[in-house]
């Protein structure tokens, strides 16, 4: 498998997320610092500042820490679970208009990572999550959010890139994945449900796209259309 990453993009963002996270704790306990002096009541709008724009940097923190400064990152991660796809298959971190992508014999498969615990299941249209620590929910790990949200954005984004780039009629069909990767997590949706991206856990997403590569195998010819409008190495 060939990986193309934004190197650059990705260590930038390390040093935001470190930068951030060291000030949010600054700004934090100086807002302390001042709700313990004896003017405190002189002070006390600035110490509600601190306390509220402390805890703004610490989730941009937060944020950028669980993308980009924190090891596995979620595109190591997917790196691990799709290590073994031959040389036909090119997986994009940052480097198209989506965040992860993978063209291959499976087809074209937008990513989305996620490294939420617990049980996650889907209902009515949206995914849940059950279980897992409320401080990490609250201080160290972004919630499930709305995965069918980005998952249609990105489509668009994609889709809009293919129409521009592409021969009229000849975009082929994109697909996506909303991927696990902790081990501490529980899938359980009905059989009968179909979320609009397939829900797995990272250690069953290369044995997903090759059942798919082998149902219905994308030609080399739509490959190599594609991958020649993304970047060859990584920068």
């Amino acid at each position: 498998m060939n990986i193309i990453s934004n190197e650059s993009m990705i260590k930038r963002n390390a040093r935001i997320a470190q930068i951030a996270m060291i000030a949010g704790l600054i700004v934090l306990a100086g807002g302390m610092v001042i709700s313990f002096s004896p003017a405190y009541t002189q002070f006390f709008y600035l110490t509600l500042l601190s306390l509220v724009f402390g805890f703004i940097l610490s989730q941009i923190g937060i944020y950028y820490t669980n993308r980009f400064g924190r090891h596995p990152r979620p595109d190591e991660q997917i790196n691990q679970a799709l290590k073994g796809l031959d040389g036909k298959y090119t997986l994009y971190h940052y480097m198209t208009p989506v965040t992860h992508l993978l063209v291959g014999p499976a087809g074209i498969w937008i990513l989305f990572p996620r490294n939420q615990r617990g049980r996650i299941t889907f209902s009515n249209g949206r995914w849940r999550q059950q279980g897992g620590s409320l401080y990490l929910r609250i201080f160290a790990q972004e919630g499930i959010g709305r995965p069918d949200i980005d998952q249609s954005s990105e489509t668009d984004k994609l889709n809009q890139f293919f129409a521009k780039n592409l021969p009229e009629g000849t975009a082929p069909a994109i697909q996506s994945a909303l991927v696990f990767t902790n081990p501490n997590v529980k899938i359980d949706i009905s059989e009968d449900v179909d979320p609009p991206a397939k829900t797995v856990t990272a250690d069953k997403l290369k044995e997903a796209l090759r059942k798919v590569a082998k149902s219905s195998p994308t030609s080399p010819q739509v490959i190599q259309q594609i991958t020649s409008l993304f970047p060859e190495e990584s920068i």
